[in-house]
């Protein structure tokens, strides 16, 4: 294998304090399996340190990296990528950030010439989603590429199911946005009507959702297990045990949680937010029904349950269509952008 360029790749790389893995601790490590040297940071847990920890490492490399790849979100991390940004267009370094927010599209609407120094003067834009590519273009910007986010099909297990009962998962961080608290009125819908349910919730407190949910499930006594965060390993065996996986959330992008699901076998039902139509066909791979609105996921789990020849259908899209992102597949992508 040829050397390839060198790269610093700037992120929050949190997972070493127990937060969640986010697309620096994964996709460094695989572009440095196909031959890319990849420098990375920050690991610090204060914002502020973190902060000055990218900017010097950014100075300190700045005659070795060939090409700086920035983690760029919708919340205050959009303000790291633009510090970096500039501090890359100071040194002559070509930067490409790496979008993913899913409510980057209003950073495009309400801070624009912050949004055109970032992103206009980038080498380009990796979108993972259609749907970002789009709102990006729609904003006039056109040095955009599309790559997909990625799994490693192998490490997804499909589990086939004769019979689909109201057993529900449901996989993120806990915040406003993502709309957990939906996930309780859903399942308080289900047991008023007399159905058998249960919900598993798995992901760490982002915002005080956790609480908030949990005190409301006491309340209720709804059938609910908080798992917290889990590592992929051990939610993924979890997973055996439910029949349906609900994505609430209000805001999205290409959530890799939904990916899993449909990898795993898992019929998705998810509300038909910002890049989520992109990545699911209703009632082909999964099932799309409008935000905030209760009484259509219940009708969706019931026709799910009602109907298993369908559910089984709509799974085995969507493991084929989730074969299309498997890392093997979407690296030429990457190597193709990073070796020009």
């Amino acid at each position: 294998m040829h050397q390839r360029k060198t790269l610093l790749y700037i992120g929050n790389k949190l997972a070493v304090h127990g937060k969640p893995p986010t697309a620096i601790d994964s996709l460094s490590v695989k572009l440095q399996e196909e031959g890319f040297s990849v420098i990375t940071t920050s690991s610090k847990q204060n914002k502020i340190l973190r902060m000055l920890d990218m900017i010097l490492t950014v100075i300190q490399n700045r005659n070795r990296a060939q090409l700086v790849l920035i983690d760029t979100y919708s919340t205050q991390n959009f303000y790291y990528a633009l510090i970096v940004a500039t501090f890359c267009r100071f040194f002559k370094i070509p930067y490409i950030p790496i979008l993913h927010g899913g409510n980057l599209s209003n950073r495009l609407k309400n801070n624009k010439n912050l949004s055109n120094k970032l992103f206009g003067k980038a080498l380009t834009n990796v979108a993972p989603s259609k749907y970002l590519m789009q709102q990006f273009k729609d904003a006039g910007f056109h040095n955009i590429t599309y790559i997909p986010n990625t799994i490693e099909i192998e490490n997804y297990h499909f589990k086939h199911r004769e019979s689909i009962t109201a057993k529900l998962l449901w996989v993120r961080s806990f915040s406003e946005i993502y709309n957990p608290l939906l996930a309780l009125k859903i399942l308080e819908i289900l047991k008023n009507k007399g159905i058998t349910t249960s919900l598993c919730m798995v992901g760490p407190d982002k915002d005080g959702s956790l609480e908030i949910c949990k005190r409301k499930a006491n309340q209720l006594n709804l059938p609910i297990t908080f798992k917290g965060m889990l590592q992929k390993e051990e939610w993924i065996d979890l997973s055996k045990n439910y029949d349906i996986f609900i994505n609430t959330t209000n805001f999205d992008n290409m959530p890799i949680s939904v990916m899993e699901a449909m990898a795993l076998g898992l019929p998705v039902i998810s509300t038909n937010v910002g890049g989520l139509p992109f990545l699911v066909e209703n009632e082909i791979d999964g099932v799309l029904v409008p935000p905030n609105n209760p009484e259509a996921f219940v009708k969706a789990i019931e026709y799910l349950c009602t109907n298993p020849v369908q559910a089984q259908k709509i799974t085995e899209n969507a493991r084929n269509k989730m074969k299309g992102f498997d890392w093997e597949k979407v690296k030429h992508s990457w190597i193709a952008l990073l070796d020009n």
